[in-house]
């Protein structure tokens, strides 16, 4: 999303910090990637921005949902989202959170432990299962394979047992990492899972139908981004080579940030300028506790600073407005040399992961939402 008049406007007429969302550019979103891989089945990550809007619209798309807790699921519901659209996608779960979604209506589970599965069939009897399998982070900002995933052997394995436990292995998935900058991630994982479809048959007679691509597909920041269409001729072009032998074969992916990542800025003021022994210190009213939590592992935002974009730029620590001394956003922020006390400033493609991670810390309120389309 760009520092349009309106943004600039609406920065001018509404208390910082607050979060400027165009739902247009998620509807965008969505239907880029549904043209990029003709029939695959989006489930969108609502971890990244559950916003009843953000779901209202995808809802009616015909979008499809990852949960991560039986709260999200409550939440689809209440929002006229049927079950059968979600996958609960999270594998760490509470058993009660399990039996609870089951008593709903939604038995499409993933999982990656023995005890997981254990749980999965205690709680949800002959639902149907994916195997979470962990493959190559390297080309991402947020590796995520430490903590999720096994590797092959594990991975089929556990679709055995699956079967032993009377559930039912539907298939597998993976995740590159968040903010993948190589397409060719895709590409390698592919290549490396498609083994365990022809193992779990020949072995185990066990046929997937299922190949979950997750999520990691980048938004534009500070680092050049493959386009979606370059991302989803590689995945076409890998299921093709490596997965030509499976049937009826059904791509999902679980997009979050990718959805809606771009639709939003986040808009911030300046609260303090001053020195610190040789450093420049900026403070603003938007920090890792309201709205930049994600900074706290240098996650790097485009920033602008309203009116002084073309000035000349020199190293500051940014940093929130609490009381805490992790609430510093970057040590090296290169912002105008001339910044100062009431300055607006802009965090580009701000919309995931910023409100959902927002808190009530010292009492300051998370940032507010406005929509473009209530301001036109």
């Amino acid at each position: 999303m760009e520092v349009s008049e309106l943004v600039r406007k609406a920065a001018k007429n509404f208390e910082t910090p607050f979060l400027l969302i165009d739902l247009d550019i998620v509807e965008e979103n969505y239907k880029k990637l549904s043209k990029a891989i003709p029939g695959c089945k989006i489930f969108y990550a609502i971890k990244a921005n559950s916003h009843p809007r953000i779901i209202e619209r995808l809802r009616d798309l015909g979008s499809n949902f990852d949960v991560a807790s039986i709260g999200e699921i409550r939440k689809l519901i209440d929002l006229g989202v049927t079950p059968d659209r979600m996958i609960f996608a999270n594998p760490i779960k509470r058993e009660k959170d399990i039996a609870a979604a089951y008593d709903l209506g939604l038995d499409l589970f993933a999982a990656d432990s023995t005890m997981e599965l254990e749980k999965i069939a205690e709680n949800a009897p002959g639902s149907q299962v994916v195997i979470r399998v962990a493959v190559e982070n390297t080309h991402s900002d947020w590796p995520l394979s430490r903590k999720f995933g096994v590797d092959m052997l594990v991975a089929v394995d556990l679709i055995a047992y699956a079967q032993k436990l009377r559930l039912i292995p539907v298939g597998v998935s993976f995740h590159v990492g968040s903010q993948n900058y190589d397409p060719h991630s895709w590409s390698n994982a592919i290549e490396r899972v498609a083994k365990i479809f022809y193992w779990a048959d020949r072995n185990f007679g066990i046929n997937l139908k299922i190949l979950d691509i997750g999520g990691g597909i980048p938004i534009k920041h500070v680092k050049p981004i493959p386009t979606v269409e370059e991302i989803g001729h590689i995945v076409l072009q890998s299921v093709n080579e490596y997965l030509y032998g499976v049937k009826g074969l059904q791509i999902f992916a679980e997009p979050g940030r990718s959805m809606v990542g771009n639709s939003a800025i986040l808009v911030s003021k300046v609260l303090l300028r001053c020195q610190r022994g040789s450093e420049e210190w900026v403070y603003i009213d938007a920090g890792v506790f309201h709205g930049l939590m994600e900074t706290i592992e240098n996650f790097r935002y485009e920033i602008q600073v309203d009116g002084k974009e073309s000035e000349q730029k020199i190293p500051f620590v940014l940093a929130g407005p609490t009381c805490d001394s992790v609430d510093k956003v970057y040590d090296d922020a290169m912002l105008p040399y001339n910044i100062t006390l009431d300055d607006i400033v802009y965090f580009i493609n701000a919309g995931a992961y910023t409100v959902e991670y927002g808190t009530n810390f010292n009492g300051i309120p998370s940032p507010k939402v406005y929509f473009v389309q209530d301001l036109k």
